[in-house]
C-alpha cells in the first residue's frame, strides 16, 4: 500500500486521468468507480469513467451516473481519453482481460495504471495497487484510498458517501456476508456520517423490480431450481428462451443465485445461464466450500473464497452435468 505522499505525487503527475472497471458493472463497480470519480473531481482534476457495457437499470439513479462514457457506444471519443491519459484507475478487476472489449486499448495505453480490486491472484499489469483480498469490497479500499489521500474528512461529500455505501452494500449482500467486519461497519458509520441515506440507498437497489423481472423469478423458482439433496447443493439452469420470454436485461439475474443458496441445508448453489456466445456460472457458498477453486479448476473463471464465476463453451446442458460430476470430488466438504 503506497503512503499518502507518494499517492498525493502520483495524482500531482497526472493531469488526465481515466476509471475503469470490469465488463457488465455491478454495484460495487460502479459505486467504487463513481464515488473516486466525485472525489477526483472534487480535486480539480480532468477525469473521466469508461466501461466496456452496459449495467443494472436499478444503479442508473447514483450520483454521476450520466458521466459514465460505455465504450461500445462511442469508441472513437473513448479511444481518444484514453489515449490523453496519463493515468488510468482499474477498479474491482484483477486482470485486464475482465475488461472485455477494453483489453486491448487498455494493454496499448501507455498511462500509468493504478489496480484497486479486493479478488484473489493479480495478473501483475499494474504500475501501483492497492489491493487486499480480505476486503469486503473495491469500494471499501476506495474510502480508504481517499482517507488516506485527504487532510479533511468533509472532503469525503454525501455524493460520494452514497455511491461507496451502495458499492460495499451490495458486495456483502446487504451486511450479510462473513466479509463484513467491524471496520467495514466502521466505514459505513462515517459514510452515513457524510451523507449517505442508508434507507433511501436499499429503496433504490432492492424494491425496484421490473413486472419482467419479477415473473422471471418465478418462472426460476417453479420451473428451473433443482436441489441434489445428497450434495448439499442447489442450481439454476436458466436457458436463452427463459431470457427471451421474459425478455430479461442486463441485472435481472442479479441475486438470483443466492434463492438457491438460501434452500436449507444447502452449502454451494450455482447460476448456469445459456447467454448464446457463452454458458456463464456464478456460483456461492457457505462455509468451507470453495467456489473459487471450482470456478479456476473446471470453468476457466474464479473469484473469492465464497463467491466466484466462470464461463464454459459447452451447450446448457453438458455444463450443467459437468457441474454435478465434480461434486463427488468436493462430497466430504458438502455432506458436512
Amino acid at each position: 500500500m503506497l503512503t499518502r505522499n507518494e499517492n498525493k505525487e502520483i495524482l500531482s503527475k497526472s493531469d488526465k486521468i481515466i476509471i475503469t472497471t470490469h465488463h457488465k458493472p455491478d454495484g460495487d463497480a460502479l459505486g467504487s468507480s463513481l464515488g473516486l470519480y466525485h472525489w477526483l473531481k472534487s480535486q480539480n482534476h480532468d477525469v473521466h469513467i469508461i466501461v466496456s457495457s452496459d449495467f443494472p437499470t436499478f444503479l442508473d439513479w447514483l450520483p454521476g451516473r450520466d458521466a459514465v462514457l460505455i465504450y461500445p457506444d462511442d469508441m472513437a471519443l473513448c479511444q481518444s481519453l484514453i489515449d490523453e491519459a496519463s493515468l488510468i484507475f482499474c477498479l474491482d478487476y484483477n486482470a485486464l482481460s475482465r475488461t472485455n472489449v477494453m483489453e486491448g486499448v487498455l494493454r496499448a495505453s501507455t498511462a500509468k495504471k493504478y489496480m484497486i480490486d479486493h479478488h484473489l491472484d493479480p495478473e501483475g499489469f499494474d504500475d501501483y495497487r492497492l489491493w487486499d483480498p480480505q476486503a469486503a469490497a473495491t469500494a471499501q479500499l476506495i474510502y480508504t484510498f481517499i482517507e488516506d489521500c485527504v487532510d479533511e474528512v468533509s472532503e469525503i461529500t454525501p455524493e460520494i458517501a452514497t455511491c461507496l455505501y451502495a458499492g460495499i452494500m451490495t458486495d456483502t449482500g446487504s451486511f450479510r456476508f462473513r466479509s463484513t467486519t467491524e471496520q467495514v461497519h466502521e466505514i459505513i458509520s462515517k459514510l452515513i456520517r457524510s451523507g449517505a441515506r442508508n434507507w433511501e440507498i436499499h429503496e433504490q437497489i432492492y424494491n425496484s423490480s421490473t413486472e419482467n423481472r419479477l415473473k422471471f423469478l418465478g418462472h426460476c423458482l417453479l420451473n428451473r431450481l433443482e436441489v441434489i439433496h445428497e450434495y448439499n447443493t442447489a442450481l439454476f439452469a436458466v436457458s436463452k428462451q427463459d431470457l427471451e420470454q421474459f425478455q430479461v436485461t442486463t441485472g435481472d439475474t442479479e441475486g438470483l443465485v443466492n434463492y438457491a443458496l438460501s434452500v436449507k441445508g444447502i452449502r454451494l448453489a450455482a447460476l448456469i445461464i445459456d447467454r448464446t456466445e457463452l454458458i456463464k456460472l456464478s456460483l456461492r457458498s457457505i462455509g468451507d466450500v470453495p467456489c473459487n477453486e471450482i470456478a479456476r479448476k473446471h470453468f476457466n473463471g474464479g473469484g473469492h473464497f465464497n463467491a466466484a464465476g466462470g464461463s464454459s463453451e459447452g451447450d446448457l446442458q453438458s455444463v450443467v452435468h459437468k457441474f454435478k460430476s465434480i461434486l463427488t470430488e468436493y462430497n466430504e466438504i458438502l455432506i458436512k
